[in-house]
């Protein structure tokens, strides 16, 4: 049964309290990453511990902030329960979910299904953005969210649709959360080809992150989805929703480290979450020519 991460991440916060969050936006002052998202491009950033990576998405907080326009972003709905779970099964074993209930995006400024309002995964965002909106001393209203679910390789088709591109036809920069790869014993790797994250897992993840991104780059949302299920990553209809929304993007990890997951789940060493800050840049006309013809 997963955790109930809402909690856990509601609780982190309440520890690390505003010092604690100052010294990671602080932090997330390495990357100066504004110019992506006015260049039309986006940026990823984990959701896993605070404490691990909430300097990578605090850089994402500032980037926002720094464009100074409104901002959509894309958070993951998890399995958070049995309806969920049962779809997410139901895409996995290869079923047509194009008629499925929980299929959709979700959201504040959406109706219908309200799971979202369970959901971690825009949490430690949420958190660290109002803070830094306090530190500036200005009103910065909360990014809208969207959360969707289910694309299963057409994201075209997913209800909901038309309130983020509303968003984004009004101005709004979109960025984005997934984490790319959960990896090892507690996530059901055999103990033979699970890797520590210093013993070769964390440039598992570096390859895997870089070639399922690479995929994605070229539209092919079915072997994005394929790709995304054998690395579990939980970011499949997040990263379907992005290239339709914005085209081919090209894709950098700018930072990459491993979050132990295995006290979480009371699991075996390995099992542990990569975090990861992407941006993603528009990629050139050129290439997009050469990706609409399918020669790249």
């Amino acid at each position: 049964m997963m955790p109930d991460f809402l909690a856990k991440s509601e609780a982190d916060q309440r520890r690390i309290g505003a010092e604690g969050a100052d010294r990671l936006l602080d932090a997330g002052r390495r990357w100066d990453l504004a110019p992506v998202l006015r260049a039309g491009g986006s940026l990823i950033f984990p959701h896993a511990t605070i404490d691990v990576c909430g300097h990578q998405i605090a850089a994402v907080v500032h980037a926002c902030l720094d464009t100074g326009r409104p901002v959509a972003v894309i958070g993951v709905l998890h399995g958070l329960n049995a309806e969920l779970k049962e779809a997410r099964a139901r895409a996995a074993a290869g079923e047509n979910v194009s008629a499925d209930p929980a299929r959709g995006i979700q959201g504040p400024s959406i109706g219908g299904h309200d799971d979202w309002k369970r959901e971690f995964s825009l949490s430690h965002f949420r958190f660290l953005w109002r803070r830094e909106a306090a530190r500036r001393g200005i009103d910065a209203p909360d990014p809208a969210e969207f959360y969707p679910f289910l694309a299963a390789g057409h994201p075209e088709t997913l209800s909901g649709l038309d309130s983020l591109r509303a968003a984004t036809a009004a101005g709004a920069v979109i960025v984005a959360t997934m984490d790319a790869i959960h990896h090892g014993i507690g996530y059901g790797d055999t103990p033979e080809a699970a890797r520590a994250p210093d013993q070769g897992g964390v440039e598992l993840a570096r390859r895997e992150i870089a070639a399922g991104l690479g995929i994605l780059r070229t539209g092919d949302y079915a072997s994005f989805e394929r790709h995304a299920a054998r690395t579990r990553s939980d970011g499949r209809d997040v990263g379907q929703l992005l290239r339709l929304l914005l085209g081919p993007l090209d894709a950098e990890i700018l930072d990459l480290l491993a979050d132990d997951m295995a006290p979480v789940y009371q699991q075996p060493d390995p099992t542990w979450v990569a975090g990861a800050l992407i941006a993603l840049r528009p990629a050139s006309t050129a290439d997009r020519s050469q990706i609409a013809t399918g020669r790249r």
